[in-house]
């Protein structure tokens, strides 16, 4: 392999490495930072319009789902 060849997988390598590398780190962030805001509002005593507004939604579409799992 001459030093061109050589460059260019380096280059390769390095460029995805850190441009995946980078992409993971931003997209962590966000999930950690989320997750840590939705624990906060769900220890909260007093809950949001919101958590109110899609708890019955959301319990029953566990219900459904639970339902849709005991029928396999």
């Amino acid at each position: 392999m001459n030093s061109l060849s050589i460059s260019i997988v380096i280059g390769f390598v390095m460029g995805f490495g850190f441009g995946v590398g980078c992409a993971m780190a931003v997209i962590y962030s966000i999930y950690t930072g989320g997750y840590r805001k939705a624990m906060e509002d769900s220890l909260r005593e007093e809950k949001s319009d919101r958590y109110l507004q899609l708890l019955p939604k959301v319990q029953a579409r566990l219900a459904h789902d639970q339902a849709k799992a005991e029928r396999k």
